[in-house]
C-alpha cells in the first residue's frame, strides 16, 4: 500500500506503523526467534523511506515498523521490534532498489551514504543480508 505514496506519504506512512506498532506490541508479543529468514521486496524503493517501508514490512508484515530512520533501525535491532539476531535478510529486487537509493539526493541526506551505513548496521548485529 505504501509503494504508490510520494516522498512524504512514504514519510507519514512511517509515522502510523511506528504508532501502530507501539500499540500492537504494548501486551509484549515475543519476537521471531534468531535465525528466521525475512524477505525484503525492493520492487517499489525509490529513496531510504522507501527502504524503510519495505524493511518494516518484511519483519512485521503488511503496515509494519522496523524503524524509520539509521538511529531507529538499530535500536530495533536490539529487540522488542518483531525480531531476534541473528537473522538473515533475503533483499529481492536489490539492485533496482540500491541503483534508485545511490541516485536519489534529498536536502539532508544521501541515500548511497544511509545504504552503506545500514548495511554496517546490519552486519553489526549480525543480520545477513542477501541481495538478490
Amino acid at each position: 500500500m505504501w509503494g504508490g505514496l510520494d516522498a512524504q506519504g512514504r514519510r507519514a506512512w512511517l509515522s502510523v506503523a511506528l504508532c501502530a506498532m507501539t500499540y500492537q506490541r504494548r501486551k509484549r508479543p515475543a519476537d521471531a526467534p534468531p535465525g528466521q529468514v525475512f524477505t525484503l521486496d525492493g520492487r517499489h524503493i525509490t529513496d531510504i523511506d522507501g527502504l524503510y517501508c519495505a524493511l518494516g514490512e518484511a519483519v512485521n508484515g503488511p503496515g509494519g515498523y522496523f524503524g524509520w530512520n539509521l538511529d531507529a533501525v538499530n535500536d530495533c535491532l536490539r529487540g522488542r521490534f518483531g525480531a531476534t539476531t541473528p537473522f538473515t535478510l533475503r533483499w529481492l529486487n536489490s539492485e533496482a532498489a540500491t541503483s534508485a537509493l545511490i541516485s536519489h539526493d534529498t536536502a539532508d541526506r544521501e541515500g548511497a551514504a544511509d545504504l552503506e551505513v545500514l548495511l554496517q548496521i546490519f552486519s553489526e548485529h549480525d543480520v545477513d543480508v542477501l541481495m538478490c
